[in-house]
């Protein structure tokens, strides 16, 4: 599978931001809070890769790596713009955003690059799980504002087109035996952790920031069926595939999903048909992106 760089961009109405999923304010915020860990995680994510790069030696891993790091950086840059609103909208965004870049920061000085790249394996492994369980259920978005689920869809593609990348360096650089698997399987429980209190944290913070919206005991039942219901909900739906990570021979690819990454070539049609509709909100967010930097 080679990932392939698409350099989208997305008109996201800025007076949506606290209320763009079909479920209420309760299930955007939990979307808002996972958006808020992509620009410093990502960018943690390609230099952990980039460490071990001169290390690899197949070509056609070394062009899956650079396909990797061109898809991480776009999505990088569009969830830059897409916190921005959220920060325009009255929310801690940058504030949050801010804390996790001193963290993983913190993570480069002090962690051996070995345990940075589990690290970037245990998490890309979480963006595969949670990027399928939006592919695999149309329930989990249908029916939001259509800019915001063209953005999340096509991060969950291409999430899924890179989802072996970082593992299959991971096997490459790192020397085979019990060590190795240790390290991995560890980091995955640590990860594990430490993933979720920075979700909830941010999610919470956010609900407080906007709690106008919040919808109350509404609002709260539709984030715990979102979460935790035994049809559709998050954990039941990530579990098979979270414990799956700890068998000896695991690999992404175990679990074959690739038949969801025929939708990107018409997403990225209804992505080009949106812009061509509204070209004044691409221009702004470019505009707004060519201050910020």
């Amino acid at each position: 599978m080679m990932p392939v760089r698409r350099d989208l961009r997305f008109a996201l109405p800025p007076e949506r931001a606290c209320t763009w999923h079909a479920k209420g304010p309760y299930v955007t915020h939990f979307f808002n809070a996972l958006s808020l860990l992509f620009p410093a995680g990502e960018r943690f994510f390609m230099d952990s890769v980039r460490n071990y790069r001169d290390r690899i030696d197949d070509p056609v891993l070394k062009q899956q790596v650079l396909g990797f790091i061109g898809q991480e950086a776009m999505h990088t840059r569009e969830h830059v713009e897409y916190n921005d609103l959220l920060d325009a909208a009255g929310l801690p965004a940058h504030k949050l955003d801010r804390r996790l870049w001193w963290m993983l920061n913190l993570f480069r000085k002090t962690l051996p690059q070995s345990f940075q790249l589990a690290i970037t394996v245990a998490l890309e492994h979480y963006t595969a799980m949670l990027a399928n369980l939006l592919l695999s259920d149309a329930t989990r978005i249908e029916g939001s504002e259509p800019g915001y689920t063209r953005m999340w869809t096509w991060h969950a593609l291409e999430e899924t087109e890179h989802k072996a990348v970082s593992f299959d360096v991971w096997n490459t650089v790192m020397k085979p035996g019990v060590g190795r698997y240790l390290l991995r399987t560890g980091t995955m429980l640590a990860t594990t952790v430490l993933f979720w209190l920075i979700v909830f944290d941010y999610h919470v913070r956010l609900l407080i920031a906007d709690r106008k919206r919040g919808g109350h005991l509404r609002g709260l039942w539709q984030i715990v069926k979102f979460l935790y219901g035994p049809r559709h909900g998050v954990f039941p739906g990530i579990a098979g595939e979270w414990l799956s990570f700890f068998r000896p021979g695991f690999h992404p690819w175990d679990h074959d999903n690739r038949e969801h990454l025929a939708r990107i070539d018409s997403l990225v049609a209804a992505v080009d048909a949106a812009n061509a509709t509204h070209p004044d909100a691409v221009r702004k967010a470019t505009r707004r992106r060519v201050q910020a930097a």
